[in-house]
């Protein structure tokens, strides 16, 4: 084995054998040579740029952490002042990120559930924590008074998740494509009467944003961290999610198309879309080790379980393209808003590598946008927040091979089987 598998396979986690057996079968396949080595390579040139920006030479772990930091936190401040000095923690603030987000993703229109079609889910199954919180006797009387798009977004964190699955999102399985309307995807911001509600929810989600796939919808609950990097972090979230509702737009309408074909295993419509927005990964071995197969996980399963085995395997991660297109949009924002430069994060989610600590233990430092923002706000340790980094980086190798655009289309078409099998 060569120096680039040991420090791909270190990266990853992975058997340097299965990183070997999956590259011979790619080279067989695409008749390109030597994609690891050339990906450790440019791993190599990009950090050593990094380091001659920042002046430095010889430096720990902690030291390039802290420098990483320092940039986020200066690249913060720039965005701050390019949207209008925003505060996070405010409605009027929230919205101003919104807005500048939305105009930066410019991504056209989605394909989405229709709003009659989703009163009629509240009209079967009345969500009674929500109107017991607002103080209505019927779904009429609240519809009268309140934002639709409110209510499904106070779906996610005041009613029980069991109530959710078992119960309300039950009407799901008799949808059919006419029950979907093309329309532009939404962001906004909720008042202080959702944020009571919302209390619980975000402390487990880590953040103060989500997003409703099947309804094109993006909602923000304004939440002062205080700390440095707060509007670099929500903006960036708000792009990620734009990217990924547009991505499963795509997803609902190549759904519509072949429904009931050979390309979907002859599945119906409606379950397609419901295992799509469960998401489901495979939880088995792929069936015969002798194909060229790679998993489709579209989760961070690192966030539940680091050791999870699915993380070792070859595979590709939508999330992580939602994440590389919103650092690209990060990227050249300088084109829309003069004198902000913000160019340094591009391409650099699958870029990393290890630093000895103060200790002399080797560990991974990630060069990934997000993960350095999430770090920083969060106030966790270095060795926390990797796994977007190490998924860039299996996403990396196999577009090494395909290409950026067939990745997706692969993707896309393989979704409901939970791998691509070349």
């Amino acid at each position: 084995m060569t120096e680039a598998y040991d420090k791909i396979a270190e990266i990853l986690r992975a058997d340097k054998d299965t990183l070997s057996h999956i590259e011979e079968k790619m080279r067989k396949r695409f008749r390109f040579d030597d994609v690891i080595e050339k990906i450790a390579k440019q791993n190599e040139e990009r950090v050593k740029v990094i380091m001659q920006k920042f002046k430095v030479k010889d430096h720990s772990a902690r030291d390039l952490y802290s420098l990483l930091i320092m940039k986020v936190e200066d690249d913060d401040l720039s965005l701050q002042q390019a949207l209008g000095s925003p505060k996070c923690g405010t409605l009027e603030g929230c919205g101003m990120v919104v807005e500048g987000a939305l105009k930066t993703a410019n991504v056209g229109e989605g394909f989405f559930l229709k709003w009659e079609k989703a009163e009629e889910f509240l009209r079967a199954n009345p969500p009674k924590n929500i109107m017991s919180f607002l103080g209505y006797e019927n779904v009429r009387q609240m519809l009268e008074k309140e934002d639709i798009r409110k209510v499904y977004a106070a779906l996610r964190f005041a009613e029980d998740r069991d109530w959710l699955n078992k119960v309300f999102f039950k009407g799901y399985e008799n949808l059919r494509p006419e029950d979907f309307e093309r329309r532009y995807t939404e962001a906004f911001v909720l008042d202080e009467r959702w944020l009571r509600m919302a209390e619980k929810f975000m402390k487990k989600k880590y953040h103060n944003v989500s997003h409703l796939k099947e309804l094109g919808l993006i909602f923000v609950l304004p939440q002062h961290l205080g700390v440095p990097g707060e509007a670099l972090r929500l903006f960036t979230l708000l792009l990620h999610y734009v990217h990924e509702i547009e991505f499963y737009s795509h997803l609902f309408r190549y759904y519509v198309d072949k429904e009931g074909t050979p390309e979907v295993d002859g599945r119906h419509f409606a379950e397609l879309f419901i295992s799509a927005l469960r998401g489901d990964v495979l939880d088995v071995r792929l069936p015969d080790d002798r194909e060229l197969n790679w998993m489709i996980v579209q989760r961070y399963l690192a966030k539940d379980d680091k050791n999870d085995w699915r993380l070792m395997e070859p595979h590709v991660n939508p999330e992580a393209l939602h994440w590389s297109k919103a650092e690209d949009d990060i990227a050249r924002m300088g084109k829309d808003y003069a004198g902000l430069d913000l160019s340094f994060w591009h391409d650099l989610d699958w870029v990393g590598d290890f630093y000895q600590t103060e200790t002399g233990i080797d560990v991974l430092v990630s060069f990934n946008l997000i993960d350095t923002i999430m770090s920083l706000v969060q106030k966790k340790e270095l060795v926390k927040y990797l796994y977007h980094h190490q998924e860039a980086l299996w996403n990396k190798i196999f577009m090494s091979y395909t290409g950026e655009e067939e990745m997706r289309a692969l993707i896309l078409k393989n979704f409901h089987k939970g791998y691509i099998s070349l």
